[in-house]
């Protein structure tokens, strides 16, 4: 046996050995759900332009690979909660708070279908459409923006599972783009501060109208912006889409309060619970601030 030859089969026995190695890294149900959905992936791309790779990997993170209760039980693979809008069958599950409700599917496709409707019809998903279907790091980063879950690692998880199964393959097979659906009359726009979706209030706004196009709960949107229910929202109002943050973002530490400030639109503008304002500047509900005073963002 030639030198050459020793060379080769040392290189094509360290190549196997690799090949190994990588798949015993892979976890078997993870194999086996992206063999079973792919294609309905696939096909939800064709349709709604969602990144079948995105929608693979939600569905392998929020049902387990299909093994979770919700999954086995209802044919939930994604998490998806009830809402506002919701009138199919439903069921109890405790997940952020105990006993909270989640739809319930006939079959896993439907799940798959619903999820798709669930990210079109959702106002606050809108600008993910306009991102390239290859781009799944932009796609996992704007759900987790849009308030999809509140994991903070929720983005990094899914392009890890993206990544370590290969799932972007399936992005590549998208085909040719469907003609646009008819959208929602004059919704919205989403805009990000301090990582949290909101939008902007118009005259004639309600929680009850904002919360039926979000499909989030009315009364969750009076809680997220520190307000009381009998509020009347007018135009120009920031509101929140999910819970706010305990603190500013990095680059916010600081603020010069302006003529017309207080303390509710301080926390609005740059996403801070109220509560949490109040207490970093050690001050209580009656304090009213001054033109030229100086308070802590974070």
């Amino acid at each position: 046996m030639n030198k050459r030859f020793l060379t080769l089969f040392a290189f094509i026995l360290l190549l196997t050995l690799c090949a190994d190695a990588y798949s015993q890294k892979r976890n078997s149900r993870y194999v086996e759900y992206v063999n079973r959905y792919s294609e309905l992936a696939v096909e939800q791309m064709r349709e709604h332009r969602i990144p079948a790779s995105i929608t693979l990997a939600q569905g392998l993170l929020e049902s387990g690979a299909g093994m979770s209760e919700l999954a086995r039980k209802s044919n939930n693979h994604f998490g998806i909660k009830c809402g506002s809008s919701w009138n199919g069958r439903t069921v109890s599950h405790d997940d952020d708070a105990r006993g909270e409700c989640f739809r319930a599917y006939r079959n896993p496709k439907d799940s798959y279908e619903d999820h798709s409707a669930f990210l079109k019809r959702g106002a606050r998903y809108a600008f993910l459409f306009e991102l390239d279907l290859t781009d799944y790091k932009g796609w996992a980063r704007g759900l987790k923006k849009a308030g999809y879950a509140t994991d903070p690692s929720y983005a990094n998880r899914l392009i890890t599972i993206i990544e370590d199964y290969e799932l972007y393959k399936y992005d590549r097979r998208s085909g040719r783009a469907p003609k646009p659906e008819p959208t929602l009359m004059n919704p919205h726009q989403v805009y990000i501060a301090n990582d949290i979706a909101y939008v902007i209030a118009r005259d004639g706004d309600t929680f009850k109208g904002l919360g039926k196009e979000f499909d989030i709960s009315w009364k969750k949107l009076v809680k997220y912006n520190d307000l009381h229910r009998d509020y009347t929202l007018t135009d120009g109002d920031i509101i929140y889409l999910k819970e706010k943050k305990k603190k500013a973002s990095k680059p916010n530490t600081v603020y010069i309060v302006k003529d017309g400030d207080s303390m509710h639109t301080i926390s609005q503008m740059y996403g801070i619970r109220l509560k949490n304002l109040y207490k970093m500047n050690r001050k209580d509900g009656e304090y009213v601030p001054e033109i030229g005073d100086r308070l802590r963002l974070r």
